[in-house]
């Protein structure tokens, strides 16, 4: 299976081309996405003698994660969807963010802005693929609430917020890793399984998912 995935939902413009096993992956942190997206997408490409349509489908991290960086991220992957006839695999930003770590239990959060973190908790199965354990949703961080526990935070609203969020969800937060960003490697993952799982979608159908509506205020038992 050939996958081209690529998330720019945060800091990190990351592309990854995954052949089977085999990965090619680029990564580059700033806020030149729009710059950056289709070079890297070209290198990776190009390294693999491999044209768009050759690609069995394009993964791309839906979200949530900055708005710019979002629509940019759809934008790109619409274009060569629609060029290349290819299906596409939305995959959430904060799920590609738990895939990558080794614990088993991740609670992911991105800053979002305005004094509040996109998160939702996710859980390894026994395939060892993270699945969703609760609704992702926006809210500040002193209001994130746990009943269950052993959770270990990853992601930039870590990054932003930790002390807080460790006031906020202790005992129920074991730690959390700094400087952790989307894979790419990890979105080809979920991305091929999203593919054998008949979850892509049509390109006009690549939409960004930014979560940021009343979401915040439902509750939640988690």
């Amino acid at each position: 299976m050939k996958i081209l995935a690529l998330d720019t939902a945060t800091e990190a413009c990351a592309v990854a081309l995954a052949i089977d096993d085999d990965v090619l992956e680029r990564t580059v942190l700033g806020r030149q996405h729009a710059e950056r997206i289709l070079e890297l997408i070209d290198e990776i490409l190009a390294e693999a003698q491999m044209p768009p349509t050759a690609l069995d489908a394009i993964a791309f991290g839906r979200g949530p994660g900055m708005f710019t960086g979002l629509r940019i991220g759809a934008g790109i992957t619409q274009g060569i969807a629609f060029a290349a006839d290819l299906p596409v695999v939305p995959v959430s930003t904060l799920r590609v963010l738990a895939q990558g770590q080794s614990s088993d239990r991740i609670l992911a959060a991105l800053d979002a802005r305005m004094g509040q973190v996109y998160w939702g908790c996710f859980v390894r199965d026994s395939d060892g693929n993270m699945q969703s354990f609760n609704e992702e949703r926006v809210q500040s961080p002193q209001d994130l609430q746990l009943t269950e526990s052993h959770w270990v935070g990853v992601g930039s609203g870590w990054d932003q917020y930790h002390s807080i969020l460790m006031q906020a969800l202790t005992p129920n937060i074991e730690d959390w890793v700094p400087q952790v960003f989307p894979s790419a490697r990890e979105l080809a993952h979920l991305g091929a399984l999203g593919l054998t799982k008949g979850e892509a979608v049509a390109a006009e159908k690549a939409m960004p998912v930014y979560i940021r509506n009343d979401i915040a205020n439902k509750p939640i038992p988690v």
